[in-house]
């Protein structure tokens, strides 16, 4: 008989304690700061061989400018994809592991925000150098709307759209 003709409420979720949630949990956001890690990474060690080419020099000033910007965002974004490793390593066998994936979700979230800003401050730079034209803030523009929408916007929606109330 099902619990709601008991008198109770239909269980929704998995059957299981608050440790073993926080288990699971971990291991799902590992995998994903892992996705998200090897972006930023690959992306943060091509922006430091830009400095070094010849081509650099005849950067504008302003050009150099979003370069600089897009480095540090790229070095912010690093860490933050990086912190959820150090928290866990620095709080394991603390019996906190629950408050632990809080702020392990917590810096992966900034380090994606920052990830994003440092691929569109790439991405103008980029086609700035590559194309001199007006229309590269409008593209630019395009581009963070749609990593806005596929990064937050869809899965926004879908939590609000199926989530239990």
């Amino acid at each position: 008989m099902p619990d709601t003709e008991r008198g109770g409420s239909v269980r929704r979720g998995r059957d299981e304690t608050e440790d073993e949630r926080a288990d699971r949990m971990w291991t799902e956001l590992i995998q994903e700061v892992r996705v998200a890690q090897m972006g930023v990474q690959i992306l943060f060690g091509f922006l430091l061989t830009v400095v070094f080419t010849p081509k650099y020099a005849e950067l504008s000033d302003t050009d150099q400018t979003i370069y600089i910007v897009t480095v540090v965002l790229g070095a912010c974004a690093t860490g933050a994809l990086i912190g959820p490793v150090s928290l866990h390593r620095l709080v394991s066998g603390r019996r906190i592991k629950a408050h632990a994936v809080r702020w392990a979700s917590r810096l992966t979230l900034l380090g994606l925000l920052l990830l994003l800003a440092t691929t569109s401050c790439s991405l103008l730079l980029i086609l700035r150098v590559a194309t001199h034209d007006d229309f590269v803030p409008y593209l630019v523009t395009g581009v963070v709307c749609w990593y806005l929408l596929c990064w937050f916007g869809l899965p926004l929606w879908a939590r609000h759209r199926h989530t239990a109330r």
